[in-house]
């Protein structure tokens, strides 16, 4: 298939409105599959990375790395996927390939130059990367997704980003039966955090600001539910988890935090706050407790990830909003006011 072009949404600009466009794909190669997107869900680091809080973007910029499609077209040389195939893309498309990372299936912590981002990126031709606010994308079959036909395709976008952030640090540290888990939010990556803590069999606590999503956390899965501004909170738990998953992308007391954690507990970090936090040595001294971060996955971990949603039936709750809803949606994003992710339906994306 020659090089085409597919609809998309972008930012032309920092900060502006998102607007229809079309975008480049590139020809099918030996080792590409194209993917005719379904879905595609919207993070709140799409939303950073069109203002810039994370540093400078490259515009025109077509946001999303939580894609769920079909294939619809394989190069002479893929094995692994053929048409028809329920696929899915995060947030990266291709890494170095080589490092003790990449060969480790760690492809996110790529040490050969880095891993190429899905979006706000540069390919290996030079070029930049347009995200999943599109109609199609093509993808090396080494960086694609298999989505198991027990997960619904609008569901299963946001496990490609939500998902994978909270399943590895959870994997990581062992989350499991035994394990008191406590996740620091109620959002897009809180959400998935409580149903997957919760199918590894850990007793998973939420700790949010108030009260309010609280029937939804026990609904989800959670154990217990406690507002993080009550500070009988912080007094009632003290030394009483093994493993605290922070989602939230805001200024934290993390030494309170750390207070919960038993001996040898450890608190990971998936949200990416605008400004440095600090912490008192003594908070980790007392304890032997540790402050880490995590961030997303590699391809691996991922397919583990989506496979285990299937067998257990979990998927995003979401809304699938229209492509001339995204602006709004981004809005709502930054107002609190989703439960919990918006999947854009991509069919919209050429009306």
């Amino acid at each position: 298939m020659p090089a085409t072009t597919a609809h998309a949404y972008a930012a032309p600009a920092p900060k502006a409105p998102l607007e229809p466009t079309t975008v480049p794909r590139r020809a099918v190669g030996e080792h590409d599959v194209l993917i005719d997107i379904k879905y595609a869900g919207i993070c709140h680091s799409d939303i950073h990375q069109v203002d810039e809080d994370w540093g400078q973007s490259i515009f025109p910029m077509v946001p999303g790395h939580e894609i769920a499609g079909v294939v619809s077209e394989v190069g002479p040389g893929v094995t692994r996927y053929a048409v028809g195939d329920r696929v899915g893309v995060g947030c990266f498309v291709d890494s170095c390939r080589e490092c003790d990372n990449c060969r480790a299936g760690l492809q996110q912590y790529c040490t050969g130059g880095g891993m190429i981002a899905t979006y706000n990126g540069t390919g290996v031709d030079g070029e930049p990367t347009y995200g999943g606010y599109s109609t199609h994308i093509v993808v090396d079959e080494q960086y694609t997704l298999r989505i198991p036909d027990g997960l619904a395709l609008d569901q299963a976008a946001p496990l490609l980003c939500a998902g994978i952030t909270v399943y590895s640090p959870l994997a990581h540290w062992k989350a499991g039966p035994g394990k008191r888990v406590a996740i620091v939010g109620m959002g897009g990556l809180g959400h998935m955090g409580v149903k997957l803590a919760h199918a590894m069999g850990a007793e998973v606590t939420v700790l949010s600001q108030s009260l309010r999503k609280r029937d939804d956390g026990l609904r989800l899965g959670a154990d217990h539910f406690h507002a993080t501004a009550d500070p009988a909170t912080f007094e009632e738990l003290a030394g009483s988890l093994d493993l605290i998953v922070n989602t939230v992308s805001a200024h934290l007391d993390l030494d309170a935090y750390l207070g919960l954690l038993r001996n040898d507990g450890t608190m990971v970090n998936v949200g990416a706050p605008e400004q440095p936090q600090s912490v008192g040595t003594f908070s980790l001294l007392a304890g032997r407790k540790s402050l880490a971060g995590s961030a997303i996955g590699g391809i691996p971990e991922t397919q583990e990830m989506l496979d285990l949603c299937a067998r257990e039936g979990i998927g995003a709750e979401i809304e699938v909003i229209a492509a001339d809803q995204i602006n709004e949606a981004y809005r709502r994003v930054l107002a609190g006011d989703v439960r919990y992710r918006f999947v854009i339906d991509a069919s919209t994306l050429a009306a």
